[in-house]
C-alpha cells in the first residue's frame, strides 16, 4: 500500500486474561498482515469516566481525548467484545458514548464478538451494528462470532482452530481492504469488493479441525 492505512482495535473488556483481547491481537495480525498500521486500544489503561451528557466538558480526564484522538486517526476500527445478558459490554459502550461523528463518521468498522456460552455473540454484534450506522460508519459485511471462547485459545492466546483463526484474521484484513479502498477513491472497487462480501456472523463451524 502506497497510502499509510492505520487499524486500531477497541476492546470492550477489561478482564485478566480476556479472550476478547485475545482475539482482537488476533484481529489485528490480520490487519497488518494486509498492510495496515495496527493499534490496540485497551480500555483497561484509560479512565473514562461514565458518560453524563457533557460531550466538550475540559473537565473530563486526558485519557477521554485521548482515546478520541486515536480512534480519529484510524482509517478502520474493529469492535472487539464479549457477550454479556445478551448484549455487548458496558465499558464498551461507554466509551463510544464519549466519543461521536468526529471519531467514526466514514470510517470503516469490524465486529467481533466473543461469548462463553454455545450461541456465540451475535445479539452484542447486531447492536453494534446499529451503532455504527448511527455513528454514520461503514460497518463491514463480514464479522466474527466466537463461541464457547474458553475452548478455543490455548494458554498463550492462540487459536487452536485455525479455520476460525483465519476468519479472525480475515476481519482484520477486510477492514483494511476497504478502509484502503475508502482512502484512494477507488470507488468502483470499493462497491464490487463490498457486494462481493460474505456476510457472516462466524458462529457456525466451517470445520471441527482443532
Amino acid at each position: 500500500m502506497n497510502n499509510k492505512i492505520i487499524v486500531a482495535g477497541v476492546c470492550g473488556s477489561l478482564r485478566e486474561g480476556s479472550y476478547t483481547r485475545m482475539a482482537l491481537n488476533i484481529a489485528l495480525m490480520g490487519a497488518k498482515d494486509a498492510g495496515a498500521e495496527i493499534n490496540l486500544i485497551d480500555l483497561r489503561e484509560y479512565d473514562l469516566p461514565l458518560m453524563d451528557g457533557r460531550r466538550d466538558d475540559e473537565t473530563f480526564p486526558e485519557d477521554v481525548f485521548k482515546l478520541r484522538d486515536e480512534v480519529q486517526k484510524s482509517d478502520g476500527i474493529i469492535l472487539g467484545t464479549p457477550e454479556y445478558h445478551g448484549g455487548y459490554s458496558g465499558v464498551l459502550k461507554n466509551a463510544l458514548d464519549l466519543m461521536g461523528f468526529d471519531e467514526f463518521q466514514g470510517k470503516m468498522i469490524g465486529l467481533l464478538g466473543v461469548s462463553g456460552g454455545s450461541m456465540g455473540a451475535t445479539n452484542s454484534l447486531n447492536g453494534l451494528h446499529t451503532i455504527g450506522r448511527a455513528l454514520r460508519a461503514w460497518v463491514v459485511p463480514f464479522h466474527v462470532s466466537i463461541a464457547s471462547a474458553f475452548n478455543e485459545f490455548d494458554n498463550e492466546g492462540n487459536m487452536k482452530n485455525r479455520v476460525l483463526e483465519q476468519r479472525v484474521k480475515n476481519l482484520g484484513e477486510k477492514v483494511t481492504r476497504f478502509a484502503y479502498l475508502h482512502k484512494i477513491g477507488k470507488s468502483e472497487e470499493f462497491v464490487e469488493a463490498w457486494q462481493g462480501a460474505l456476510i457472516n456472523p462466524g458462529g457456525e463451524r466451517e470445520s471441527e479441525d482443532k
